[in-house]
């Protein structure tokens, strides 16, 4: 569900305005103001200490703020007690009951609400089914393997049909090819259930895949909220730009505007074209980002707007493709990242021009 465009439904919808969280002297949350709309799934993303499990601990009701309002569908949450605010949560380490069978477990939110154990056994059918577990309700944790577990775990989040579901890092202790997997089941349940979704992660790639939006934290403050695309290709700063995949980000000053392209004297020793969408001044102070795929190899009669000679440093080969690290005469480090080639490509020791095209390169503030 892509939130482009969509005006924000109060009434339904999760409401962070002015939310600031200090644990003594440490200020971890800092007057955050967050929306997510209903069926949106929005990513928390940022590195440790930024903030985000703190502000997951907050909507959940772990943590009361020390200013600020928290509204789900209109209603302030701020103090109201956890089991009170009808949010289903998943945990990195699942916490599910080790004496409990799967069933038992998945049905610990329903006993609580009393619900007639007619409609218990029905839910909890269901919510397996969901979760590609049916069969498997007899069962303990313990004979489950992690990602059956953490299944388990979804299950009993979404069970009493919460009106929001909080996730945090729940794939951090999954191998990379079952975490994959999951990423894929949790989206296409998520889509599904059409559920409100806040999830909590400091990889990357991780919430560029999974994503509607994405908050980018940092130091406790919201530094961009965006779509994936979005925080990718138009990072709001120099954090992001750097956070957020592999980056050439280097400092400049604006030399010259003409029309919809700006001139930058970059500290590479070289001065460079830029489409700009809007004009910055003369002699301001900014940074360009070109991402390493979009570094092109010159060879032949093949040009490009900006262009130089590297040498190439090192190589790393990932399969499809291929990273590289040139190094400019003046000592200056350039990645790229192109497509493993069939025939041989540059090896470490050549000498090979490479350069971007001016619509390739994105101006973002200088931080």
């Amino acid at each position: 569900m892509a939130c482009r465009g969509v005006s924000f439904l109060p009434e339904e919808g999760l409401e962070l305005v002015g939310v600031a969280k200090s644990f003594g002297s440490v200020t971890a949350v800092a007057e955050v103001d967050l929306r997510v709309h209903p069926g949106e799934f929005l990513t928390l993303l940022g590195p440790s200490g930024s903030g985000k499990t703190t502000i997951l601990k907050l909507i959940a009701g772990f943590e009361v703020p020390d200013q600020g309002e928290i509204r789900l569908a209109g209603r302030d949450i701020t103090v109201i007690p956890p089991y009170r605010r009808d949010i289903g949560m998943v945990f990195q380490h699942y916490a599910l009951f080790p004496h409990m069978t799967v069933a038992e477990n998945v049905a610990f939110p329903l006993r609580m609400r009393r619900l007639k154990d007619r409609t218990v056994q029905a839910k909890v059918e269901e919510a397996l089914a969901l979760v590609k577990l049916s069969g498997l309700d007899r069962r303990r944790p313990s004979e489950l393997s992690g990602g059956q577990q953490q299944r388990v775990a979804l299950a009993r989040a979404i069970v009493f049909g919460p009106r929001l579901l909080l996730l945090d890092e729940p794939f951090g202790a999954l191998d990379r090819k079952l975490r994959e997997e999951m990423q894929v089941e949790m989206r296409f349940l998520q889509q599904r259930l059409r559920l409100m979704t806040v999830f909590v992660t400091h990889d990357q790639e991780e919430a560029l895949v999974m994503s509607d939006r994405i908050a980018v934290l940092n130091a406790g403050q919201v530094e961009q909220v965006g779509t994936p695309d979005e925080i990718y290709d138009r990072p709001a700063n120099g954090f992001v730009a750097g956070f957020i995949g592999e980056s050439n980000l280097w400092k400049g000053v604006i030399a010259g505007v003409h029309g919809a392209l700006a001139r930058v004297g970059l500290d590479l020793g070289i001065t460079v074209t830029v489409a700009v969408p809007e004009p910055p001044k003369d002699g301001s102070q900014v940074r360009l980002l070109v991402r390493p795929e979009r570094m092109q190899l010159l060879t032949g009669t093949r040009t490009a707007d900006n262009s130089f000679e590297a040498r190439v440093h090192q190589m790393v080969y990932l399969g499809e493709s291929t990273k590289y690290r040139l190094n400019l005469p003046n000592g200056h480090e350039v990645l790229a990242r192109w497509s493993t080639p069939r025939l041989a490509g540059p090896r470490v020791g050549d000498t090979v021009r490479v350069g971007w095209d001016a619509s390739d390169g994105r101006l973002v503030r200088w931080d």
